[in-house]
């Protein structure tokens, strides 16, 4: 082998590898913290099995590739609220912008749902 072929060799298992680990990459704009908590999450539902670490770690990542994270946490948040009984939230429940908002997150989830499940 010349010095040449090992060169071009060296320069395309970077190119590959650089695109391998970039295509499971965790997404930049969601904090640890979050994708942390929302596997645990979903491991709570799915069973604690590597299987469904694997699993769920995929589904975060499909709903981090369809919605930024500040509207990940908007939708969230308005779940949350909508979970609290009385007049003061019903705001939260009949607005169209939050309704909206936690539509956009069901279908990331549903997306997720089909990739990873």
């Amino acid at each position: 082998m010349n010095a040449r072929t090992i060169v071009t060799a060296t320069v395309w298992l970077c190119v590959v590898g650089a695109s391998i680990s970039a295509s499971h990459a965790a997404p930049i704009d969601y904090p640890t913290d979050a994708l942390a908590d929302y596997v645990f999450g979903c491991m709570a539902s799915n069973g604690q099995t590597q299987d469904s670490l694997r699993r769920c770690s995929c589904s975060i990542d499909v709903v981090a590739s369809i919605i930024p994270y500040d509207k990940y946490v908007q939708a969230s948040t308005v779940l949350s609220l909508t979970q609290v009984p009385g007049e003061n939230t019903g705001a939260f429940r009949d607005s169209a912008w939050t309704k909206a908002v936690v539509e956009d997150l069901r279908r990331a989830q549903v997306e997720a749902e089909l990739r990873c499940f």
